[in-house]
């Protein structure tokens, strides 16, 4: 999905990527703000996912899940840079297209995500995730087996009392009608062999991108904590916080972030 202003020439070109079980149309609040000021927009649907045609059980591989994004990101005009911005999972995606294409990327924004460092498995954000959660961290979300043999994985479909308490509380309460009528089952990817390596991303190339986090202050997924703690195992992001914002930044804050995004990009 990509809408652009027809006032003049884009100032920026904002790439979007969405987190797991969601889709492009989460940006809408953001993407409506960031065209109105003038700046191109491209909100991503992920392979599975969002207006996606296939189903998120027969996406083989995370690579085959961030294509999208690898292939938006590729198909940039010469010379130019994009401001790539990944919320939650999405991190782990913007991570890979950096490793591919760093001179592709004017600037990094992880928004409430799983932002993983050079020289260590991009799963790892994950794993150390895991362990701070409980057993009934996820409510009444529903994990089914692929009816496909050959991809014998398993999906995962956020409940309507994990979104409302877990992702949504703070905002407002026709997002959260709407998340709940959109969202689908997606995989984690926690075993596949790509975030399990340690040399995917590089420091010469990933880490030579500049990145930023911004932190979800109110966050009652991943705590603001954590947000932090990940981000300090990439020396150099800069740390940037949003008071009042749960896990989905962009509707929560939709404003708050949208400036913040831009005057990221104009650093």
């Amino acid at each position: 999905m990509e809408e652009e202003s027809g006032r003049g020439p884009p100032q920026h070109h904002f790439v979007l990527v969405h987190g797991v079980c969601h889709g492009a149309w989460c940006w809408y609040r953001v993407t409506t703000l960031l065209t109105s000021a003038g700046h191109r927009v491209t909100a991503l649907d992920m392979a599975g996912c969002g207006a996606s045609p296939v189903c998120g059980d027969d996406v083989a591989s995370f690579e085959d899940y961030s294509r999208p994004l690898l292939d938006t990101v590729a198909a940039l005009p010469p010379g130019e840079q994009a401001v790539l911005v990944g919320h939650s999972f999405g991190g782990q995606s913007l991570a890979l297209a950096m490793e591919r294409y760093p001179d592709r990327v004017a600037v990094a924004v992880f928004v409430s995500a799983a932002m993983p460092a050079a020289g260590k498995p991009m799963a790892l954000v994950l794993e150390e995730f895991s362990k701070e959660t409980g057993p009934d961290f996820y409510m009444d979300c529903t994990y089914s087996a692929s009816s496909n043999p050959e991809y014998p994985v398993e999906t995962l479909l956020p409940g309507p009392e994990y979104l409302a308490k877990r992702l949504y509380q703070l905002s407002p309460p026709e997002d959260l009608t709407l998340a709940k009528a959109m969202v689908r089952p997606s995989r984690s990817f926690q075993d596949d062999g790509m975030l399990q390596r340690n040399n995917v991303l590089t420091a010469d190339r990933y880490g030579a991108v500049r990145r930023v986090c911004v932190v979800a202050e109110d966050d009652a997924s991943w705590s603001a904590e954590f947000q932090r703690r990940v981000a300090s195992w990439s020396p150099g992001t800069e740390v940037r916080g949003l008071q009042g914002a749960d896990h989905m930044v962009m509707l929560s804050k939709p404003t708050d972030l949208s400036d913040l995004l831009v005057e990221i990009a104009n650093m």
